[in-house]
């Protein structure tokens, strides 16, 4: 269930979720990510910074938690400042969507630039859309407004395609827009989705695009969906690496975090799994029921059902079974490491 309040930053195959909304929001041409922050600014400010990406970040903090539209309106100032006289879209995301593919927002950019559109909208089709805002088209198949659930009447409640809070819009008419919107509703909140009923009314076009995979756009706001995007994840993670060349024995045993390393040809056995940063090289074979948290493990290794955390093996070593190599253990390359060792932890 959305709600339009911040969230904890949560971790997803050991990374923030925000992270992989930034990886999909990374397009072409995009001069700026504009976060907004608020609850724990500072520390939200601190993990993110610390992303490796290609496009400046800039924060914006919302000292007022008054709903989606007020924290838009917060980053309107660096908003025009990243414009300046060029006439550029807007791509708003929130943050707790992390299975939405970079793909996914290329395609939404280029049919809202084709159709010539004031703002377009992300959409999706659900069998059970409680919980979301619900899309009211105009006769034209246009979006004439977008009403949130508790204010909805019993036949706009009926409507299946919903609201992900993903759209793009003309920055030359994003300010505008939020200045006329008010908080005239049941939660007493500034909602951005007003934006498309305003600049329906003004005469502007308000598209929307539908999701082919609502699972995309699903939000991450309990412990029971983080577990879901988590199983989607890993097996995304595992397929690329399956098609990368990595031998994975069973999939549905093996974890493998965001920011792991792998060359092709490591082989990997049931139960094996790869945490935080880790790198390993060709021809090494891991498991099975290893347990890998950013070590630099070399070439043609072989590890059996290890536990090693922030340790360097060298090319062509072997650690046998139940050792545990522990922060700052090194093995030497061709070192043979007996079973059972347990090196400094």
């Amino acid at each position: 269930m959305r709600s339009d309040r911040p969230k904890p930053l949560h971790v997803l195959s050991g990374r923030p979720l925000a992270y992989f909304v930034m990886d999909a929001t990374e397009l072409d041409g995009v001069r700026a990510t504009i976060v907004v922050v608020g609850h724990q600014a500072r520390w939200v400010e601190k993990v993110l910074g610390e992303r490796r990406g290609g496009v400046p970040v800039r924060f914006v903090e919302q000292f007022e938690q008054l709903g989606t539209g007020h924290a838009v309106a917060a980053a309107m100032p660096t908003v025009s400042e990243v414009a300046g006289e060029d006439e550029l879209d807007v791509v708003i995301v929130p943050s707790d969507t992390p299975l939405l593919r970079r793909e996914t927002m290329a395609e939404l950019v280029r049919r809202h630039r084709e159709s010539g559109a004031a703002i377009t909208v992300l959409c999706a089709n659900l069998t059970d859309p409680t919980g979301y805002g619900r899309i009211v088209r105009a006769r034209d198949g246009s979006i004439e407004r977008i009403v949130e659930e508790r204010d909805a009447t019993i036949d706009e409640r009926r409507i299946t395609e919903v609201n992900t809070a993903i759209m793009v819009v003309r920055a030359s008419l994003l300010g505008p827009a939020l200045r006329r919107v008010d908080r005239r509703n049941a939660q007493r909140e500034y909602y951005l989705t007003d934006v498309v009923s305003v600049l329906h009314e003004a005469g502007h076009l308000a598209r929307a695009v539908v999701l082919e995979d609502p699972l995309e756009a699903s939000g991450v706001n309990d412990r029971e969906q983080l577990a879901a995007a988590e199983s989607v994840m890993r097996e995304r993670i595992n397929r690329r690496w399956l098609a990368a060349g990595v031998t994975i024995w069973d999939p549905a045993t093996t974890y493998i975090d965001a920011d792991v390393e792998l060359a092709a040809g490591v082989s990997l056995l049931p139960g094996t799994v790869l945490r935080g940063r880790a790198v390993v090289g060709a021809g090494t074979s891991i498991g099975p029921n290893a347990h890998v948290s950013d070590a630099d493990i070399g070439r043609d290794v072989r590890l059996g059902t290890v536990e090693v955390d922030r340790a360097v093996i060298g090319d062509s070593a072997s650690v046998g079974s139940f050792s545990v190599l522990g922060p700052g253990s090194e093995v030497g390359v061709g070192e043979v490491v007996a079973s059972g060792t347990h090196r400094p932890f």
